[in-house]
């Protein structure tokens, strides 16, 4: 389902280049509401921060499209929607759900090592709101590519990706409902269930520099906040966490 006509239109592809790059195409031509793209194989996917990312046979590429009637500031808020529906479909999946846990603002680890990972691209429309968003899915279902600076993993049972990717659609369909009538403070609670636990320490890359401290959750407009070892909250609106959350992480189950 999705939510302009009640229904996600999924496109599959025997090979693509990236999903992303197809689909923000499509939105930039008009393509409605709704749309998913799906490819059994990709030859050039994309990650945070311009990264290639490896695909393998059996595992996920899979992008959707998203005609929000939000400002523009709000994008950066869909990309942890998607990894709420993320976490909570691949805990459907994998025999050890707890092992899973989300690292701000973009990933899903395994035991710490990256499983998956969702990219969201945007486009403002002349109003200043938010033209459109495509929230492209990675996901390790059958293979961990090596990845030459971080560990990687893959879900703990494999399964094809379509059928993944028909359960993952659906998380993205009821939480867009729940923001709808809830908001994204309902959202920002879900996440943080899937998240590190209140005051691990944990490193994030902001700007040209770092910042360290323990987490404290996520702000209102869904930014990281350390705190540090003084007391202040540290907030951080763009960036990525160095360091994964693998001792003392919680997973837990939101909605």
């Amino acid at each position: 389902m999705a939510g302009g006509d009640g229904r996600w239109r999924l496109e599959v592809h025997p090979e693509l280049p990236s999903t992303s790059s197809h689909l923000t195409t499509l939105a930039r031509e008009g393509a409605p509401d709704g749309l998913a793209i799906l490819a059994l194989r990709q030859t050039a996917g994309r990650g945070q921060g311009g990264r290639s990312w490896c695909d393998a046979p059996g595992n996920l590429a899979v992008s959707l499209l998203i005609r929000p009637r939000h400002a523009a500031r709000e994008a950066p808020q869909w990309s942890l929607l998607g990894g709420v529906a993320l976490a909570e479909a691949a805990r459907a999946v994998d025999p050890d759900p707890d092992a899973l846990s989300l690292r701000w603002p973009n990933d899903l680890l395994r035991h710490g090592a990256k499983c998956a990972g969702v990219l969201a691209e945007s486009a403002v429309s002349p109003d200043g709101g938010l033209a459109w968003i495509v929230l492209g899915f990675g996901v390790n279902l059958a293979h961990a590519p090596t990845v030459a600076d971080r560990p990687t993993a893959r879900l703990g049972r494999a399964e094809p990706p379509e059928a993944f990717a028909a359960r993952l659609l659906d998380r993205v369909c009821a939480w867009r409902r729940v923001r709808d009538a809830e908001g994204f403070g309902a959202v920002r609670e879900a996440w943080t269930a899937h998240g590190p636990a209140p005051g691990l320490r944990i490193a994030a890359r902001c700007g040209q520099g770092t910042a360290e401290g323990g987490f404290a959750g996520l702000g209102e407009d869904g930014s990281l906040l350390l705190r540090s070892g003084q007391g202040a909250i540290l907030r951080i609106a763009v960036g990525e966490v160095l360091e994964a959350a693998t001792p003392g992480h919680r997973a837990g189950e939101a909605r």
